[in-house]
């Protein structure tokens, strides 16, 4: 069986010599090269012609955000970011994403991580499947034509685009969004979550990320979106117009109390499908909680979670949305909805955010009939 040739890509020749050691410890891979900044990961790239690079963020002369768009748009391959949780090594990190990276993997304990070893088994299945990813040319992505209130001050000749849903905040919160992704997820969350108005129900995100990211990711959105996005905390009553991202490391389950549905956080819960959070999980309440008055989305990823939980949400009559196949960067999760015979719509990105609306529409429409 042909291997998986690996370029590595990291400013510490410690880190290069580990990361090389560990892939190639592994009979399904070999590393044909390593690149100490940006600007050889490029030249490599078009030389060496890998099938998957492991890629540090914050390098020399030039960091893995640069290298990423050159890359992507030279000579597309799929990429795993090496991340440490820095505030700018998170933020590159999520922007490599929105550039065409396919996923990432955070760094133990900072940018030269003595540790590293102990990622042994997880970056080599990380990187066995970002290998087997499919990747398109990509360009610099414009920012999102972001209709923010606050942007709009004193702007009287702009008009917002994005529709308003004229309807009463006690049905609102009476109707959940739950939306489940893992790997190639996170630029399709944003761009689901900025274009939605901030008269919705109450949305539950479940990306698969570590603990630490969940935060920035949330706070990443919260800058764009015109709905309050926000990491999800124990024990708070949930709210419509809210948007809440299941913590790393944690599961997300709701419970009723008396009127108000609260947040319920639990560490302690085992992994389900290899993951903490898990969209499963959190589907699973949200079926017993608010059963036909949900809408369930459902974006790429490696394997089948979410799809115990939204067939739930789907027997009790709410509607479930799948991403289409040539959208999604791994077509896993999506993949384990439609042959369920679950999902009502099978859409691009861009056709999602309408569709919710349209749904949640007919769902409060339904609720006052």
């Amino acid at each position: 069986m042909k291997k998986i040739k690996a370029l590595v890509v990291d400013d510490s020749a410690f880190m290069r010599k580990v990361i090389s050691d560990m892939l190639n410890s592994d009979n399904d891979i070999e590393v044909i090269g390593t690149a100490k900044d940006g600007l050889e990961a490029v030249e490599l790239t078009q030389k060496l012609n890998p099938d998957v690079i492991t890629m540090d963020v914050e390098m020399p002369r030039m960091g893995g955000l640069e290298a990423v768009k050159r890359i992507m748009e030279i000579k597309p391959t799929p990429i795993l970011m090496l991340s440490a949780l820095t505030k700018k090594g998170s933020k590159e990190t999520f922007e490599a994403l929105e550039y065409g990276a396919v996923d990432f993997i955070q760094k133990p304990s900072g940018t030269i991580s003595l540790d590293i070893r102990k990622l042994g088994d997880e970056l080599i299945n990380r990187v066995k499947s970002v290998s087997r990813t499919y990747v398109r040319r990509k360009v610099a992505p414009k920012k999102h034509e972001k209709i923010i209130e606050k942007q709009n001050i004193g702007k009287t000749n702009e008009k917002p685009i994005k529709p308003e849903i004229k309807l009463p905040t006690e049905k609102l919160k009476n109707t959940a969004i739950i939306i489940g992704s893992s790997t190639g997820g996170p630029p399709i969350v944003s761009e689901i979550i900025v274009n939605l108005p901030k008269n919705m129900p109450p949305v539950f995100v479940v990306q698969h990320m570590p603990k630490g990211f969940t935060k920035m990711f949330a706070d990443r959105m919260n800058s764009e979106a015109t709905l309050n996005v926000k990491e999800a905390q124990n024990g708070e009553i949930v709210k419509s117009g809210y948007v809440y991202v299941a913590p790393g490391d944690c599961q997300m389950i709701l419970k009723k109390r008396g009127k108000d549905i609260c947040i319920e956080l639990d560490d302690q819960m085992p992994k389900v499908h290899g993951t903490k959070p898990s969209v499963d999980v959190t589907a699973e309440y949200i079926s017993r909680i608010y059963g036909k008055n949900t809408v369930g989305v459902i974006l790429s990823g490696i394997g089948r979670d979410g799809a115990y939980g939204f067939k739930l949400i789907k027997e009790k009559g709410g509607k479930i949305i799948a991403q289409n196949k040539d959208t999604c960067v791994v077509f896993g999760m999506p993949k384990a909805v439609i042959e369920m015979n679950i999902a009502d719509v099978i859409l691009p990105p861009s056709k999602i955010p309408e569709t919710i609306i349209m749904f949640v529409k007919t769902i409060i429409g339904d609720e006052n009939g």
